[in-house]
């Protein structure tokens, strides 16, 4: 089996902007070669084009592996179509000129019995050129306002066994599924407010207070990420929820991916924001050194609430209002200081370096433009991993402009966004 990248790279004198806004559109017949095209759904919604080209009565199928609106990228993999192809993987960039314009890269890497690997790929190098050809001259298509729902009610549930356990909820739609909001470590599920009351109308919502965290109680012993995972799985059996969507931020986001490796086929979408890996890939002196520094306010008789301002000065953006950085005091102070140990504790003690090709569910990573503990270059990053390591990856990484690392909170409407979208597609 032979194995070969394609790499082609043209220059378009048309604004990044408008380029991405034909590109992006997976199933648009902007190509000149498609004859006929349609949208189709693969598992767990994802996005696949079946397609003719002209002169053939071949059906060639694709599917979207990796898209962000913020980098202008897609990705996507051969599904069938092309005569003894192993795999066929490809990525297209959009990126401004420096003279103006936009310069476009389009990638494939293939594999291929030596005896076809090479028409394959002079084939894909003739497709990519007239492509970039046709970018220059495609119509713009109409942008489509994004559907719409009510604003959904919400309310308190408590559940009583040990640990108790609090969540805000919105009403059951009777579909079995569940969205389900984990906070970060400075935070409670009021932070998810606005998410509950978009996503309510998709399906049903609720945001979490973790061990110790507004109306939920610690455990009798220090919290592993174990317990967080046996929550999770209480509040699913509670609720009577047969699949669930996974939404963390941060903390939250660490928990999740925890989750996820522990329970893949439960999960019908993982969301991410803020981060990912938590210290699970840092060395342990770099996590006692992370616990020990955030202990010395404590240490010292300090509260949560003494060093919020502290904090909400590397959560906020440049230009958080004031409101904003209110919400996020208000969380930071409301957090007891038993809990933020134990929280810090379970934090830098992780049980697991992640195994990415564990997620077999769809992927949404999103972070803001100026989070300075999850830049958006790390989970960038993150990001293409799961890409390369997910068995049929399907991730889509999304930077919240001019928001901080409590993104949801500072940007609501550019977080639900693609949020929505995800949701959408899996209903």
């Amino acid at each position: 089996m032979g194995r070969d990248v394609v790499q082609v790279q043209g220059y378009v004198a048309r604004a990044p902007d408008d380029v991405w806004r034909v590109l992006r559109d997976f199933c648009g017949a902007w190509h000149p070669w498609v004859a006929t095209i349609r949208e189709e759904r693969g598992p767990q919604g994802a996005l696949v084009r079946a397609f003719t080209v002209t002169g053939e009565d071949t059906v060639y199928r694709e599917q979207q592996t990796y898209f962000s609106d913020s980098d202008r990228v897609v990705g996507y993999t051969h599904l069938e179509g092309i005569r003894d192809c192993e795999a066929y993987d490809a990525r297209v960039t959009v990126t401004p000129a420096e003279a103006g314009g936009s310069v476009l890269n389009w990638t494939a890497t293939v594999r291929a019995p030596a005896g076809r690997l090479g028409a394959i790929c002079e084939g894909t190098k003739a497709v990519f050129e007239a492509g970039i050809a046709a970018l220059a001259t495609a119509k713009l298509p109409v942008v489509e306002n994004s559907p719409s729902w009510p604003l959904a009610s919400v309310e308190t549930l408590v559940f009583d066994d040990l640990p108790r356990l609090a969540l805000t909820v919105t009403p059951d739609l009777g579909d079995g599924r569940l969205c389900l909001f984990l906070h970060g470590i400075g935070g409670g599920r009021s932070n998810w407010v606005d998410q509950l009351q978009a996503v309510g109308g998709v399906m049903r919502a609720a945001a979490l207070d973790l061990r110790g965290y507004g109306d939920s109680t610690l455990g009798a012993r220090q919290s592993t990420v174990d317990d967080y995972c046996a929550d999770i799985l209480r509040v699913v059996e509670k609720l009577g929820a047969k699949r669930l969507v996974l939404v963390g931020l941060s903390y939250g986001s660490w928990i999740a991916t925890s989750f996820a490796m522990r329970h893949p086929d439960m999960l019908d979408g993982l969301v991410l924001s803020g981060g990912c890996t938590g210290m699970s890939e840092a060395g342990p002196d770099e996590r006692e050194a992370f616990r020990v520094s955030r202990e010395v306010p404590l240490n010292a008789g300090q509260t949560p609430a003494d060093f919020a301002p502290a904090v909400v000065k590397v959560l906020a953006s440049p230009g958080a209002s004031e409101a904003i950085r209110q919400r996020l005091f208000d969380s930071m102070a409301a957090i007891p200081t038993a809990t933020y140990r134990d929280a810090l504790l379970c934090f830098t003690n992780p049980l697991e370096r992640f195994d990415f090709a564990r997620l077999t569910m769809p992927v949404l990573m999103m972070t803001g433009e100026h989070d300075r503990l999850a830049p958006p270059a790390e989970i960038r990053g993150v990001a293409g991993r799961i890409w390369d390591m997910a068995p049929r990856p399907d991730v889509r990484f999304e930077v919240i402009a001019g928001a901080g690392h409590v993104c949801n909170v500072e940007a609501p409407e550019a977080y639900n966004a693609p949020l929505l979208d995800l949701l959408g597609r899996l209903t």
